[in-house]
């Protein structure tokens, strides 16, 4: 055989084995993904508990009240605690991005190992709470002047932080082998707050599928099915985030028992869900869990609430939004809060800036003027610490609020929220009975002059600093109302007035 020949045959024989791999790939990358693995419910769905509350939204809209307690609290903690916190890296969204951010994925590959070799599943024996003191956690939080506590009983990620009987990826049965949602809630009631719960599951069908199909992970590891999902292929033009995504109705039927699981194992006085919850095709089982919780919380003899972002809910819920920048701008008719964290992100990440109180303090203010409220979000350590900075920040906000808080706690808006700019003399306002609070959040020296207090608006009989009960000099003409401040709060903290004598109603 001469040698063009044999080139021939080679060359068809290789090109035969190139073109069997490339079909062999080919079949295997058309190979559908394992379907979600969802809980066996064998008795199928938990009957709603008798009562007022149906699975609609006439019934809902008809005998939803706000809880008494929410409009009064005006400040509460929240905090993302959870697996994320033992690479503390980047923000609580790193089991999503170690799988498909390049970055991320280098970063992780260089700290930890190859993500098939070590996965977000390998962070749980590192996640242990060691050194978690929930009377000291609750303790804090008193201090801090917060009235209400929601810590995240389970984040995006798939790993509850409490007692589950619905699955083995729970903290009790690996991890710090504690209920931790429990153990604090305890505490936290036991000094006088109220008690909530954060669940982010409806975010975990897709979260964490990578966007390399090229590398390899466990995520589809038939062993780990049951904590990763496996999660679900986005589909196009769809987008879990904003609430839009193809939910299988198995993984509905577990999203809704897990939430009465928490719901009957803690009896929440208010329950917080993110964006996942968001789309209208979700109404159904939104429903169904709003009749359950709110017909249990009928028998408890409470008043509790859910806690939605957008119009999750139409009706029935405490409207939520992420972040400051996202607050309403007016006076609403409405009760809402605004979650904000103290960190850039809302998980523990080494390094991370930490905002000051008296940017929280402001924003606390903003939010109380309009009808709102400031739901604080704090990011403790993987082993169960609170940074101090932080603690610190917190019993720097108590302190003023123990100074200040008459003119924040069970206050409403005015006829209006506030007047001046950040380039001038600014006050916002707040009512409470017959007496109108001034909060004075960037003063210029000793002398201020509120324009919305003319003497046409009623005359005003005193004036005193709410910090230290000083009685001030002022005088009233028809240019407003202009006070002398003395023995102000140190610092560049707002200065709390009282205002008596005004025909408030």
């Amino acid at each position: 055989m001469n040698f063009n020949s044999r080139y021939n045959r080679v060359r068809s024989a290789s090109t035969s084995v190139l073109l069997w791999i490339f079909l062999s790939f080919t079949v295997i990358a058309q190979q559908p993904l394992p379907p979600r693995k969802t809980l066996n419910l064998p008795n199928g769905a938990k009957p709603i508990p008798e009562g007022k509350y149906k699975p609609n939204w006439d019934s809902i809209r008809k005998n939803y009240r706000t809880p008494n307690w929410f409009p009064k609290a005006k400040f509460g903690i929240m905090m993302h605690w959870g697996l994320y916190a033992v690479p503390a890296y980047q923000s609580e969204w790193y089991p999503a991005h170690m799988y498909s951010t390049n970055a991320i994925i280098k970063y992780h590959q260089e700290k930890f190992g190859m993500q098939d070799k070590f996965g977000y599943k390998d962070f749980i024996p590192l996640f242990k709470a060691e050194k978690f003191d929930p009377a000291q956690w609750a303790d804090l939080f008193k201090k801090s002047g917060a009235r209400y506590v929601i810590p995240t009983a389970e984040h995006h990620d798939g790993f509850a932080l409490y007692d589950s009987e619905l699955t083995k990826w729970d903290a009790k049965d690996m991890g710090p082998k504690r209920d931790l949602i429990g153990e604090l809630g305890k505490a936290v009631r036991r000094v006088g707050l109220k008690y909530g719960v954060s669940n982010h599951r409806m975010e975990h069908w897709s979260f964490m599928y990578p966007k390399d199909a090229n590398l390899k992970t466990d995520l589809f590891d038939p062993e780990y099915a049951d904590f990763y999902g496996p999660p679900q292929k986005p589909q196009a033009g769809e987008d879990y985030m904003a609430g839009k995504a193809s939910f299988s109705k198995e993984f509905l039927e577990e999203w809704l028992r897990r939430c009465q699981e928490l719901v009957d194992k803690y009896e929440p006085d208010i329950f917080w869900f993110d964006n996942g919850v968001n789309d209208r095709r979700l109404d159904p089982v939104k429903l169904r869990l709003a009749a359950y919780y709110y017909n249990s919380a009928e028998k408890w003899k409470k008043q509790v609430s859910l806690s939605t972002k957008s119009d999750a809910y139409l009706y029935g819920s405490i409207k939520d939004y992420e972040r400051q920048s996202r607050a309403p701008k007016e006076i609403t008719d409405y009760p809402w809060q605004v979650d904000d964290p103290v960190l850039n992100r809302f998980g523990y990440t080494e390094g991370s800036s930490i905002t000051n109180v008296g940017t929280v303090v402001n924003r606390l203010i903003e939010n109380v003027s309009k009808n709102g409220a400031l739901l604080l979000n704090i990011s403790p350590r993987a082993d169960g610490t609170i940074p101090e900075n932080q603690q610190n920040l917190l019993l720097e906000i108590g302190k003023w609020l123990d100074a200040n808080g008459e003119g924040i706690y069970g206050t409403h808006a005015w006829t209006k929220f506030g007047e001046g700019g950040d380039d001038e003399q600014k006050f916002r306002f707040t009512v409470k009975k017959d007496t109108l609070y001034a909060f004075a959040t960037n003063r210029r020296g000793t002398d201020l002059l509120i324009k919305s207090l003319p003497l046409g608006m009623g005359k005003i009989k005193s004036v005193s600093l709410l910090a230290n009960k000083t009685n001030l000099k002022f005088s009233q003409n028809e240019n407003g109302l202009s006070i002398k401040l003395t023995n102000p709060d140190p610092g560049n903290f707002p200065v709390g007035l009282k205002i008596k004598g005004l025909n408030i109603k």
